[in-house]
């Protein structure tokens, strides 16, 4: 047994130090990442609004095989690039960064139930690794747009304008239609300032209080991509200005117990665990008045992962500005630290919308 260095949260801090390297045992992988992100559930918990219990977070990323336990599969040879699907379908114990140890650290070991349930995707050779924390995020936009485009929407309002709102605005011409309005709605002016400066932005830029004040053309549909503490009044904002023709997909987490009185007895969460992994396929929609849709999901099928996975490799530069700082073990640490004592998302005097963590140099896995 050896070491690696880590990424370790405690109760009190969030330091790089020292975790056992173990090999591989029967149909176990022990993979090394190249470049992880730093996704909303991570600051949830570094805030302690979630109690995740691993200690190692992080399942945006992308890593190279290092070395594959008995009976593992021929294709998992060593140097061979992967992405983990994070959220087992039917196997709550495995949710990678959250219940078992997360992707910011040297060395992961996968368990064997990884490779039995699929959740271990190989990528091509030439995958720019750079954009690995963008792939998992827009794999959970592929998943919303593809269940959203069942409604033939003709205008898409993106409520949230972290990674997954500036992803979907971007993503929304090519697995929507070029036709389809969007506007992003944004919850603070400083988001709106950020949105305005990006090369790539919707058509319309909104604040929440302005979705009542515009006629939207019909049907709507809208993508909830909104932290734990606001998406019971991002849907109210979303219930009043959409009119009788909606379909919302409630992306963004949601309190325990949540219902709203605009739907009164509609146990909220339900709807969004109806949809797990990609399971079922097409996703579960429950009808809540008469022409309002609802419908959620966590996590994403393999089908969408490698979707992203195309999309990136098709159009790199149209979502490489998303990452807005890059740095290695240590610093991520230091970002995190920071992160976890405010309720902001500044950090060296710029907006973080994506982090990008070096973990390990290609050449050296």
């Amino acid at each position: 047994m050896t070491e690696h260095r880590a990424i370790i949260r405690t109760s009190t801090t969030v330091s790089v130090g020292p975790r056992p390297t173990t090999a591989p045992g029967p149909g176990e992988l022990s993979i090394a990442t190249l470049y992880a992100g730093l996704c909303g559930t991570d600051i949830q918990m570094l805030r302690g609004l979630r109690d995740d219990p691993s200690p190692v977070i992080g399942h945006e990323g992308i890593a190279r095989v290092v070395a594959a336990g008995a009976g593992a599969p021929d294709w998992c040879a060593p140097g061979t690039l992967v992405a983990v699907n994070p959220t087992h379908p039917t196997d709550p114990g495995f949710l990678l960064g959250h219940n078992v140890d997360g992707l910011l650290q040297e060395r992961t070991l996968l368990p064997a139930s990884a490779l039995t349930g699929g959740m271990v995707l190989p990528l091509p050779a030439t995958t720019d690794v750079g954009l690995a924390p963008l792939l998992e995020p827009l794999a959970v936009v592929r998943y919303a747009l593809s269940e959203l485009r069942a409604f033939a929407p003709r205008t898409l309002l993106v409520i949230g304008d972290g990674t997954i709102g500036h992803l979907a605005l971007r993503a929304a011409p090519r697995w929507l239609g070029e036709d389809v309005r969007v506007a992003l709605v944004h919850h603070t002016p400083e988001g709106r300032a950020f949105s305005q400066a990006r090369p790539h932005r919707a058509e319309l830029l909104l604040g929440i209080e302005e979705l009542a004040a515009r006629r939207w053309d019909a049907p709507v549909a809208a993508l909830l991509a909104t932290p734990r503490n606001a998406t019971l009044a991002a849907l109210e904002a979303v219930l009043a200005a959409a009119g009788p023709d909606l379909a919302a997909d409630i992306v963004g987490g949601l309190p325990p117990g949540a219902t709203t009185p605009s739907l009164p007895g509609l146990d909220l969460g339900a709807v969004r665990a109806a949809n797990c992994g990609g399971i079922p396929d097409p996703a579960l929609v429950t009808t809540t008045a008469p022409g309002v849709r609802l419908l959620g999901h966590r996590g994403v099928g393999n089908r969408h992962l490698l979707d992203a996975a195309a999309e990136l490799a098709r159009a790199p530069e149209q979502y490489r500005d998303l990452i807005t700082h890059e740095t290695d073990l240590a610093g991520a640490a230091r970002l995190m630290r920071s992160l976890a004592g405010s309720g902001h998302r500044l950090f060296d005097g710029r907006r973080l919308v994506k982090l990008a963590v070096r973990v390990n140099d290609r050449e050296q896995t």
